[in-house]
């Protein structure tokens, strides 16, 4: 990518803006009919993630409407559609079980200004420095939860309890599982049967949809005992109100750690959906403008009764296949939503609580990335598959907080440990005949009493204790380091560095560096290094370096 792109993907300017400046009637009716079909598609799914939330079915709709507007009308990508994910649910469901709605909305309005300031600090590009081990883990895990946590609608149990986190539920599961209710187990067959099936037949009508009407009609007509949205919840369909809830340092002190997870959560997920929506229609997002967009969608849900929104990738890519090209497709389809909350939502109360689970089993599914896992097991280091599998168990038996930190920890410290097993310093002691190296050091003229060490890989604490051997001074007058291999260098190195520079003096030995690169003569700058040094003695390859030892043999 030039450098012209790059600053261009970097502009905090919603995509809305350039692309309506060549807009036209033949794109506007496509985008209108693609915001209708994507509004179709995601009416019972923002329906059922919101209960999948622990939160009222009305919620998921207010998080389509107001999140997925202020998204498709501020963000950075052409064609994203957000909206309520499955990848908070299991997040959502435990701040509310805890810290109750007002909870959940200080938590979400945190994460959308963390967000916000790291599009504003240019943070976009940072995203992809999680590694992908830890987004396979935690997704899988997630989905995982997620079925875990419909198995009881599913199969109409009857609980004596009410568990939130998941090893609890799987208690509760096996030990009521003689309360199973075939009728409702019937319907979810049915259910799900529609949605394997249904798309193979005929995509351009939603799965969903058609489960949805088939099943709350089986329910209706034959009077089946099983349990529908308005058994459990209290329908509403007045549009989304403006709510606020009480603050106190000492509350959002506590609910930091929820906050940073929606907001990781949040910019990960919307930046991948983004990311694939280039590839399908051959666009570039403005990575920066999404954060910061995600951030104000986010805002604007918590504070009119949603839940946290971030990109969805399926509901994007419908976008993109029914001819989406434009944010006014996202747009649309949120004042379509709102159109139907209005209107239809008292409908919303007969749809059976095993299609909904249903309908998030096949969610799950598409979520959880089993064969990006079946590859990782196949090909990846045993060290990612570490990562993968501990984040994978961390988010199912704890939660999503716990596995996202102990995974980057445990991610980073296999990187650095694969590194310092990269790092070496060792001293030219033979010459292979095959080497086409023409610096190679034993084609050079060496000053008798100069030994050259070379040092290949980053020097940094994880791999200091590779330079020991380099105080091997017998018979020396000048010891020359030759550092054309070395991409960086932190403050351990340069310590390191600076003790062999004291053993030198104290046995005085001349010390010259050969080829330094521009961040190791960054930090040794700033560090002194050089003044102690001497600039002289710092040449810019080795033919100068063994020069300047001649000299200084012979003073």
């Amino acid at each position: 990518m030039s450098e012209q792109n790059q600053k261009k993907d970097q502009k905090l300017k919603p995509k809305l803006f350039s692309v309506m400046k060549n807009y036209n009637k033949g794109q506007c009716v496509k985008d209108i009919v693609a915001g209708i079909i994507v509004a179709i598609i995601a009416l019972p799914l923002s329906i059922a993630l919101a209960l999948a939330s622990g939160v009222g079915p009305e919620k998921g709709l207010y998080t389509a409407i107001v999140a997925g507007f202020i998204v498709s009308f501020l963000g950075g990508s052409r064609v994203q559609i957000a909206g309520p994910t499955a990848a908070f649910a299991t997040i959502v469901a435990g701040i509310v079980a805890t810290e109750g709605m007002d909870g959940l909305i200080i938590s979400t309005v945190l994460a959308g200004i963390i967000l916000i300031l790291m599009g504003l600090c240019r943070f976009g590009a940072l995203i992809k420095y999680i590694p992908g081990t830890i987004t396979s883990g935690f997704t899988f895990g997630i989905a995982v939860t997620i079925l875990i946590g419909q198995v009881k609608d599913f199969l109409g149990l009857t609980f004596r309890h009410s568990p939130v986190e998941t090893m609890d539920k799987v208690k509760e599961i096996v030990s009521n599982i003689g309360t199973i209710n075939l009728q409702a187990l019937t319907i979810g067959l049915v259910s799900l049967a529609i949605l394997i099936f249904w798309p193979k037949k005929l995509q351009k009508i939603p799965a969903s949809l058609i489960a949805v009407l088939v099943c709350s009609a089986m329910v209706k007509i034959s009077d089946m005992d099983v349990n529908t949205i308005g058994d459990l919840y209290t329908i509403t369909s007045a549009p989304p109100t403006l709510t606020i809830p009480e603050i106190s340092f000492d509350r959002i002190k506590a609910l930091i750690p929820d906050a940073f997870t929606i907001a990781v959560l949040a910019g990960v997920e919307s930046l991948l959906s983004c990311v694939v929506a280039d590839g399908m229609i051959g666009s570039k997002h403005r990575s920066n403008m999404e954060l910061v967009a995600q951030g104000a969608a986010n805002i604007g849900s918590a504070l009119f009764g949603g839940i946290p929104a971030t990109g969805a990738i399926a509901r994007t890519a419908a976008n993109v296949k029914n001819g989406g090209r434009t944010p006014i497709a996202g747009m649309v389809h949120a004042v379509v939503i709102l159109v139907i909350l209005v209107l239809l939502i008292p409908y919303a109360s007969l749809i059976p609580m095993p299609t909904i689970a249903a309908i998030l089993f096949v969610v799950a599914y598409n979520m959880c990335g089993w064969r990006n896992i079946r590859n990782t097991f196949k090909t990846a280091p045993k060290s990612d598959i570490i990562v993968l599998v501990t984040t994978l168990v961390l988010t199912v038996v704890f939660d999503l907080v716990v596995a996202i930190a102990v995974g980057l920890i445990l991610a980073a410290a296999l990187f650095m440990k694969r590194m310092a097993e990269v790092t070496e310093a060792h001293a030219w002691v033979e010459y292979d005949d095959e080497d086409t190296d023409p610096d190679h050091i034993l084609l050079k003229k060496i000053p008798p009493a100069t030994k050259v060490y070379e040092i290949n890989g980053p020097m940094f604490f994880a791999a200091t204790d590779k330079f020991n051997y380099i105080f091997d001074t017998k018979n020396t007058k000048v010891l020359c380091i030759r550092m054309r291999d070395v991409p960086a260098i932190d403050a351990s190195g340069v310590d390191t560095l600076l003790d062999i520079v004291k053993r030198c003096r104290k046995n005085k030995i001349q010390i010259v560096f050969s080829h330094v690169n521009e961040q190791p003569m960054n930090v040794m700058k700033k560090a002194g290094f050089v003044e102690l040094v001497g600039e002289e003695n710092f040449c810019d390859h080795i033919d100068t370096a063994l020069k300047r030892a001649e000299v200084l043999e012979n003073k």
